[in-house]
């Protein structure tokens, strides 16, 4: 019988550092993805994909303020520019597994589906944003977008420039999630929860509206692979294996850790905001909350066997 896996893809993977984010670049990267993820395929995982979209959200965001400046053209909320992130990165990523799955002789139906994630507008990371969006900018042009946005910009943990930083709220539920896990366990593909899901709360008693946020694509990831009840959590990043004491001469990579193994090295620091930790706290989430594995790492090890670090209950 075929297993259910969850995979989730950060916006990085297709929208690569140092690249202009032109539709050539990402459909490469896609491919090259996509490719990987048929490891899965050929040991009888059903795949349920998630993505980010840092790197394009951000973009569309910069694409809204230029048309708003210069034509007038109205600009659009948080919950929109997500929602479109999801529908164009959905299409890339249907179109490249499509090629992919034909070059293999595959017969698998690919579904994109528009995913909104219920949160509380209570929560207080609207008062504290901290979720990193769009590229990366010198201290200066940091300095110079958030005047003229109105924005809030924090450094890069890993050094790498200054990003704009939004509110990042907790996911409560994930809406259609009986019918992403139907479509999957019959064999097909499904796309979900793209950029963590589009946020939205409840204004009143059976009416639920859009708000300005975005979602930690992790976290949601690990709450839908929890509610479809996966077999197992892929979080994919750019490194092959969790390490310890990062980019520093006494580096470790961890092949293995337990949930409170996880836990200690989280309250230790050993895992930085808006990079590793995140990542760690989703994958508790999911094995705490199902008793099942998460694996991270990056898509070149996907379905091999002892690839990546793999977190467990105990």
């Amino acid at each position: 019988m075929s297993k259910l896996a969850v995979v989730a893809f950060g916006g990085n993977a297709l929208l690569r550092a140092g690249q202009k984010g032109t539709i050539h670049e990402q459909e490469e990267n896609a491919f090259t993805a996509a490719r990987n993820l048929v490891k899965l395929i050929n040991r009888d995982y059903n795949l349920v994909l998630t993505h980010g979209n840092g790197p394009q959200v951000g973009n569309i965001f910069l694409a809204n303020a230029a048309g708003h400046k210069m034509y007038g053209i109205p600009d659009m909320p948080l919950d929109v520019s997500v929602a479109y992130s999801q529908g164009f990165i959905g299409y890339i990523l249907e179109q490249q597994l499509r090629n992919v799955l034909m070059s293999e002789d595959l017969d698998r139906d690919v579904i994109t589906i528009i995913t909104q994630v219920l949160v509380n507008k209570d929560d207080p990371a609207f008062a504290d944003p901290s979720k990193p969006v769009g590229p990366y900018y010198t201290k200066g042009e940091a300095v110079i977008q958030q005047k003229e946005t109105d924005s809030v910009f924090k450094e890069d943990a890993a050094g790498r420039g200054w990003r704009k930083v939004v509110a990042s709220p907790k996911p409560m539920m994930i809406f259609n999630r009986v019918s992403i896990e139907k479509i999957a366990r019959e064999g097909h593909i499904v796309i979900a929860v793209g950029g963590g899901g589009v946020p939205c709360y409840f204004v009143k008693e059976n009416q639920i509206q859009g708000i300005d946020a975005v979602i930690d694509k992790d976290l949601a990831s690990a709450l839908l692979a929890t509610q479809i009840r996966a077999d197992k959590f892929f979080i994919l990043t750019d490194i092959p294996k969790v390490c310890l004491d990062f980019n520093t001469p006494q580096q470790k990579s961890i092949d293995r850790m337990n949930i409170a193994e996880a836990r200690r090295h989280l309250k230790e620091g050993q895992f930085a905001e808006g990079s590793m930790a995140p990542k760690i706290r989703a994958a508790i989430s999911f094995v705490e909350r199902s008793g099942k594995d998460t694996i991270i790492t990056d898509t070149t090890l996907l379905g091999i066997d002892n690839g990546g670090t793999r977190v467990t209950i105990v």
